[in-house]
Parts: structure tokens; C-alpha cells; sequence
């Protein structure tokens, strides 16, 4: 599993300093024109709220703890079928495209980019955030945002009790309000730069579809769960990332696909542990690990050479 924008923090790529990962940080700055090393770094919290800087920066050290990953556990561990699925949240599904092969590391981050840079755009355009409803089910967060006159919607059905809505500052408001009226615990406010996966985001689709069309997909290494359904899925990508833009993300649905038939252990590999965190609420039987420095590979080989052994 792959964070999306959000999971990034001021200063994520320093303990990767002189991993020899960080060769992705190179390829990647080579790419966008961008010193991305600068960006994992050295910039501070409000550079890196930024969205065209967020998405970069969180898909760059993804692939690099990926990269990692790969190389300390044991040879032909993505070859042998033991990956059963990749998935990853919003952004993070472009990382899970990479990771399976659908696209190249240089497709990735071009598309990245240009997605990054026509978001930020659409949200100047129409401004907007977004709050996580903590408590309430989807059904009545869904029935809150449809009260709302200012325009809210359903953005992300993350986890049981944990539902993000997006729309106009007003729109989110009187969101927040009718979700409390109905029982919901908290309201959080998420320091986002825009109203992500809700139709305040129409005017991006333009500029991302221009650049999807100029990138080269090819069949995944393993099936991918795509946010827009849910479903694994092992071509017809360009499609799904044109329609997850202003689609909602179906994440706790995605998290039930992947812990089906063969599913043992979920991976989130990136800066955070929200995604783990949303496995713990969703699928609570399910064993979890997470890498977001390189303190973390030796506990997740170890587990990963465990689970080999008890089902080789």
C-alpha cells in the first residue's frame, strides 16, 4: 500500500540520506527538473503543503522506500508471486502503478507532476478543503453533505467511522454541522490545499487527461485495486486515474479486495502510518507493517521471512 498526499512531514527523506535508494530521488529530479532532494530535505511545512509539492515529494519516497524494500528481501520476493496485489491511496495509486510495472519510474513522475501542478491550480480556481468525519457511518455522512447547500461530497470512505467530505469552505461547514447533529464523534479539519476528489476539481481534468494520454501503460506485474471501484484490475489504467480525479477514493472497500483469497500481511511503504492505521479498523485480524525510515526494513524481512516459512 502506497500514502497519498497528507502522509508527507518536513525533513522524511533525511534518514535515507546516503541509502543507496536515493538513487530514485536522482532519476526523479532528473525527470521533473526539480531538485527533490532539496524538497525531502530541507523544505518546511508550508512548502510541502503545498499540493504541487506534496504529491512529488510522496510519491519520490515512496518509490524510495520501495526500492529499498526490493533489495533487502530475499531475491525474487515480487518475482514469486508473493505480492498478491498493490493499491495505493489517491496519489498513491500512481506510486502502486510504478510499483507494479504498469508504469515506468519516468511516465510516474511526469504524470505526478503534472497532476500536482493542475490541482493546485483548480483549487485557486474553485477553493475548497476538506474534514474528516470521525464516528458516523458513510450512509450518513453521505446524507449530510446532500443537506449541505454550499457543496460538500463524499471524498474518501477510508475505514469504518472514518469518512472525509470535501467542498466549498461553506459547503464543509454546514457539513460539519449536520454530521455532528447526527452523531458523529469529531469533525477534524485536514490541512489540505484544496477539495480533492469532488467535482471542484472539474478543471484539472483537462490538464491531467493531456497528460495521461501522453504516457505509455503497460499490463501490471500484479493486479493493482483501483480507488474508483474497488476491483483489481491489470490494464486499463488510463481510464481509472482520468476518473478517480473528481471520483471518490473507496478505500476501506479497496482494503476489504486486497485481504481477500491470499492476503496475509498489508505493506504500507512511504511516509506515514495512516494506511496502516485505516487496515487496523477495517480488516483488525490482519497482519500489518509499515516503512517509513530505514529502522523499519529489518522488522518487515523478518516478518516477511516468517511468513514464507509457515506457507512456502
Amino acid at each position: 500500500m502506497f500514502p497519498g498526499q497528507g502522509s508527507q512531514r518536513a525533513g522524511m527523506g533525511t534518514p535515507w540520506k546516503g541509502d543507496p535508494s536515493w538513487e530514485v530521488v536522482e532519476r526523479l529530479s532528473e525527470v521533473t527538473g526539480r531538485d527533490l532532494g532539496l524538497l525531502l530535505v530541507e523544505a518546511g511545512p508550508d512548502e510541502l503543503r503545498l499540493t504541487a509539492n506534496a504529491q512529488i515529494a510522496t510519491f519520490t519516497l515512496s518509490l524510495l522506500t520501495l526500492a529499498a524494500v526490493r533489495r533487502a528481501l530475499p531475491a525474487g520476493t515480487f518475482d514469486r508471486g508473493q505480492v498478491t496485489a498493490v493499491a495505493g491511496h489517491s496519489l498513491g495509486e500512481y506510486t502502486a502503478l510504478v510499483a507494479s510495472g504498469a508504469l515506468s519510474l519516468e511516465d510516474g513522475g511526469r504524470l505526478v507532476q503534472a497532476r500536482g501542478e493542475a490541482m493546485q491550480s483548480a483549487a485557486v480556481a474553485a477553493p475548497g478543503t476538506m474534514a474528516a468525519v470521525l464516528g458516523l457511518d458513510l450512509e450518513e455522512v453521505d446524507a449530510a453533505c446532500k443537506e449541505s447547500s454550499g457543496g460538500a461530497w463524499v471524498a474518501n470512505d477510508n475505514a469504518p467511522g472514518q469518512v472525509v467530505v470535501a467542498g466549498s469552505l461553506a459547503g464543509v461547514e454546514e457539513a460539519r454541522q449536520r454530521s455532528l447533529e447526527r452523531g458523529a464523534k469529531r469533525v477534524v479539519q485536514l490541512q489540505v490545499g484544496g477539495a480533492f476528489h469532488s467535482p471542484l476539481m472539474a478543471s484539472a481534468q483537462g490538464l491531467l487527461d493531456a497528460a495521461l494520454a501522453g504516457a505509455a501503460f503497460s499490463q501490471s506485474s500484479f493486479p493493482v485495486v483501483a480507488n474508483v471501484d474497488a476491483e483489481p484490475h491489470s490494464d486499463g489504467f488510463q481510464g481509472l486515474l482520468s476518473a478517480q480525479l473528481c471520483s471518490r477514493v473507496r478505500w476501506r472497500q479497496s482494503l476489504l479486495q486486497l485481504a481477500g483469497p491470499g492476503g496475509r500481511l498489508f505493506v504500507e511503504l512511504g511516509p506515514g502510518t495512516e494506511l496502516s492505521g485505516m487496515v487496523r479498523r477495517t480488516v483488525p485480524e490482519a497482519s500489518r507493517a509499515n516503512v517509513a525510515g530505514p529502522e523499519d526494513i529489518a522488522p518487515l524481512v523478518a516478518e516477511v521471512e516468517a511468513l514464507t516459512a509457515s506457507n512456502p
